[in-house]
Formats: C-alpha cells, sequence, structure tokens
C-alpha cells in the first residue's frame, strides 16, 4: 500500500472528508471539510468518490514524501506548492514520483487548501465518516492533527491517471465570497428593525480566535430586545449566533449541537464554502435572502459541480 510521509505537518492539518450526518442528537457534530466545493473537486481531478478523505491545511501547508509515488491534486487557497522544487499549480492533477516530496508554505489567497490523493486518505472510520474532529479527539488520524514523523496509507486505485484540470471560467463562479448570504434565524424577530439594519449593513473582521467550532468576528455590537432569554435548544451549521457582548459568532463544521443565545440568521449552504475560506482578520458582509433564493443559489450550484463541463482533460 502506497503511503504518504509527513516531513513538516504544517500549522494546522487533518484528515477530513465530507464529515458525518445524524448524530447531533448524540451531541457530535458533523465535522468535515470546511471548504467542501474544494474537497469534492479535488476527489474528482484525481478519480476519487468526492468523499474521499483528504489533507485540510489551514493558512501553512506542510511537506510530504511520496516513497511510491501518487497522483495529486490541490484545490482551495493557493498555497505557492512545489513539487521537488518545481512550481504546482492547484486545480490540476499531477503525478508525484517516487521518493519526491511537495512542500506547501503559507497560504497566498483564502484559509484552506485541501490534498487529494488518488485512492484516498484510509484510516479507519469513526460512525461512518474518515473526518477529524479535534476538540472530541475522534475520527482521522487518533483524533489529532498531523505531527512530523506521521506515515498515512493511501487506499489502494487501479485508476489510471489522465491529466486533468478545473475549467476557470467555471471555478469563478464557485469562488469563496466574502458577502455570506443569510437567512431569517430562528430568533429573529427578537431583534428589533434597527439592529437587523446594522447586522446586514455593518462591515466586521473575522478575530484571530475563530477556529472549525466558530468564527467570531468584531464589528458593530447587535442590541436584541431586552429580557429576551432563552432556554438552550439545537443549532445548525452556519447558524449566527448573538451572545451578551452583541458580537456575532458563525457556527462551523465542529460546533457545539446545542446552544443557548439567540441566532439572528443563518449562512445558506451554498456560502458555506466560503466562510471555510475565511483568515483572521478578512472583512466580510452578511446579505439577507429568502429560503427559496437559498435553495435556488444550492441548487444552481450543485448543478455546477455536477456539469462534465466542470473537469477537462
Amino acid at each position: 500500500m502506497k503511503a504518504i510521509h509527513v516531513q513538516a505537518p504544517g500549522l494546522f492539518t487533518t484528515v477530513q472528508d465530507l464529515g458525518r450526518e445524524g448524530f447531533g442528537p448524540l451531541g457530535v457534530s458533523a465535522s468535515g471539510s470546511a471548504d467542501p466545493i474544494s474537497l469534492r473537486i479535488g476527489n474528482r481531478l484525481v478519480g476519487n468518490p468526492e468523499n474521499a478523505a483528504a489533507l485540510e491545511m489551514t493558512l501553512l501547508g506542510g511537506a510530504f514524501v511520496f516513497p511510491d509515488g501518487a497522483t495529486l491534486a490541490l484545490c482551495g487557497s493557493d498555497f505557492g506548492a512545489t513539487l521537488d522544487h518545481v512550481p504546482v499549480d492547484p486545480w490540476i492533477s499531477f503525478e508525484a514520483r517516487s521518493g519526491q516530496t511537495l512542500r506547501l508554505g503559507p497560504t497566498r489567497s483564502g484559509a484552506r487548501s485541501y490534498l487529494c490523493v488518488q485512492g484516498g486518505i484510509a484510516v479507519k472510520p469513526f460512525l461512518g465518516s474518515a473526518s477529524t474532529h479535534t476538540l472530541s479527539g475522534l475520527g482521522g488520524l487518533e483524533g489529532r492533527p498531523l505531527r512530523k514523523g506521521d506515515v498515512l496509507s493511501i487506499a489502494s486505485a487501479s485508476q489510471v491517471h489522465h491529466r486533468k484540470r478545473v475549467s476557470l471560467q467555471m471555478l469563478s463562479r464557485l469562488l469563496p465570497r466574502k458577502i455570506l448570504r443569510c437567512t431569517p434565524g430562528p430568533q429573529s424577530e427578537w431583534f428589533p428593525e434597527s439592529s437587523q439594519y446594522l447586522f446586514y449593513s455593518s462591515i466586521y473582521i473575522v478575530a484571530e480566535e475563530s477556529n472549525r467550532m466558530g468564527l467570531r468576528v468584531h464589528g458593530p455590537s447587535i442590541p436584541a430586545s431586552s429580557g429576551s432569554q432563552m432556554i438552550t435548544e439545537g443549532v445548525s451549521l452556519g447558524a449566527i449566533q448573538v451572545p451578551g457582548d452583541g458580537l456575532p459568532i458563525i457556527l462551523f463544521v465542529e460546533q457545539q449541537t446545542t446552544g443557548g443565545y439567540p441566532k439572528i440568521a443563518n449562512v445558506i449552504s451554498a456560502d458555506l464554502p466560503s466562510v471555510g475560506q475565511l483568515r483572521p482578520r478578512d472583512e466580510i458582509h452578511f446579505g439577507r435572502v429568502t429560503l427559496e433564493a437559498a435553495r435556488s443559489l444550492l441548487r444552481e450550484q450543485e448543478e455546477l459541480l455536477a456539469s462534465p463541463e466542470l473537469i477537462q482533460e
């Protein structure tokens, strides 16, 4: 079985697939790729099912040796990758020969890059998924980020590699956004119209303490109606909570499954991959859309991802 030797792990590199759905009642959030669009496209480039496990790198990439070679693709943010010091472009499949080293540096664009390998990363699944949930120490490789000296097995694959690339014209319609479109949250009526106007018209800055559990932002404080209190209830991926200080928190892929703060809005499914590419100090806006528009935008995105014209040989 082929393998990946971790020469340098990068800042925060984990094994991720598309997550483990359906275990919220047990207190286990879905986890999975922070930018599932990049993961899905990367897997298609190397001939994998879209849900195959890959490496998710955050802000700073690592160095990986392929003793027996591998077919690879890098998707998501540009981390300035080189293969034995020769530059490698993202959004294209390529071959690493036996003994070659892939090195990635600091991000040049968004927050995360995905290293997809033909066959996928072979780790023991937890609740049907290979995804790492670092807060609980479950899934992936021992439930943790990679370390120097780790060895990852690559699942066997029978496909012959044909060089593939993503249509840049179509990719431009899938790239991350800084205006996050939202539908009203379950407690949106708790916020007076003036608070909602402030929320949707303001610029927010992604805070340094943001992570896969949630993104905190700095900006105008959003007041709720005085005396509004609620009991803890289930929360959804992309819910935007407003705690006592009035500064919104976007719940993300390793979110807690319940929460007791009112939710003014929810990021639509089509824009959740954009949340995964936000870096500390990025500026963002929130935009309001209807549920019907949210469904239409997701349907349009899925049609683009399924298009045979997206991947070119």
